[in-house]
């Protein structure tokens, strides 16, 4: 059975302007990244799953390593998710660019940035 899908409440006073997306990690990762990460915006926890609330379009250009999981808004698939860290910044957001650079360094994988190009568009070879 599939893990029902909810929405991770954000707190009303803090602004998410740049609109909100979600990065899962496994639990048993959370208070690694929670302890190394020097910002961190809202985080919230389930069972089996840490979710960080990054800006939205957090994808754009990068490709976030296995077993990390990139939601799209803030309805993830959680049981029972609840707020652990209140983040000191005024906002919701974790940095993305340092979280993404520790989720590679948990995982083993090599940090990969891959520019996106419009149809038709010509890239210059060196």
């Amino acid at each position: 059975m599939a893990p029902r899908r909810v929405e991770l409440p954000l707190p009303p006073t803090l602004p998410a302007s740049l609109g909100c997306d979600a990065v899962g990690v496994p639990a048993e990762h959370g208070f690694r990244l929670m302890a190394r990460l020097p910002k961190k915006g809202c985080v919230f926890a389930d069972a089996d799953w840490w979710w960080w609330i990054v800006p939205a379009g957090s994808d754009l250009d990068l490709s976030w390593p296995s077993p990390a999981r990139y939601i799209s808004g803030t309805v993830v698939p959680a049981a029972h998710p609840r707020l652990i860290h209140w983040p000191e910044e005024p906002t919701p957001y974790t940095p993305p660019i340092p979280f993404y650079l520790m989720v590679c360094q948990l995982t083993g994988t090599a940090p990969a940035w891959t520019p996106r190009t419009a149809p038709g568009t010509v890239t210059a070879r060196r």
